[in-house]
């Protein structure tokens, strides 16, 4: 489907459509309603309807959608079946660990190479080079990458993002714990760990809360 803005809350969403779709068990029926994807992933029925009306249009009523080819409509949005090529810059632990990452192939993603202010080894355990810092630049612009995954320390990510940017990249994967400016036109998707830890501790306490209210008012 071709022609509609979407938001980027909607684009959060998706990939766990395709997650739970693409894991149904064989025997499943191949036809799966909106209303039932949302059930099954505690949602509400009418925003898993809207967010599937903007990708694909093979909804019908009391039919729903037909599973294969709303999986198909789905990579096709998010574009699984184009193959996109990254750098990762800080071949630290975390950096290492996206590097030998396996799945990211499924979603279309590449990392052709990592760089590291100080290399401790020219390839990564999966064979992928790793080179020093001041050749960012020049790798992106000769192999035309578009994506930048971070994984430096917060002092040093802004300086990173700088690099990139002249390198011609257009959208910024950055783990490190830290706002980055940029121009217009280059799309920053921030992983921040704290943000996520404080949602689930804050989850949590609530539940535990709860559940002591419970056993409080049985006594």
């Amino acid at each position: 489907m071709e022609g509609k803005q979407i938001s980027k809350s909607v684009l959060k969403r998706l990939p766990g459509y395709l997650a739970y779709l693409k894991n149904m068990p064989e025997d499943a029926p191949p036809n799966i309603s909106a209303t039932a994807l949302a059930t099954a992933l505690g949602m509400g029925d009418v925003q898993v309807r809207k967010d599937l009306a903007m990708v694909s249009d093979g909804g019908r009523p009391k039919i729903g959608y037909q599973r294969d080819a709303l999986i198909y409509d789905i990579e096709q949005f998010l574009g699984y079946d184009n193959t996109t090529d990254a750098v990762l810059i800080g071949a630290g632990k975390l950096g290492q660990a996206l590097m030998g990452y396996k799945g990211f192939d499924e979603y279309g993603l590449n990392i052709l190479a990592a760089f590291d202010q100080c290399p401790k080894s020219k390839k990564t355990e999966e064979g992928k080079p790793i080179y020093p810092i001041g050749k960012l630049s020049d790798f992106c612009l000769t192999h035309k990458v578009l994506m930048g995954i971070i994984t430096v320390p917060a002092e040093s990510a802004q300086e990173v993002a700088d690099q990139l940017i002249a390198g011609g990249i257009k959208a910024i994967w950055n783990f490190a714990p830290t706002h980055l400016d940029v121009p217009g036109g280059i799309l920053v998707q921030n992983e921040n760990m704290a943000t996520s830890l404080a949602v689930l501790s804050v989850h949590l306490q609530a539940q535990i809360k709860e559940e002591k209210e419970k056993v409080a008012i049985k006594k």
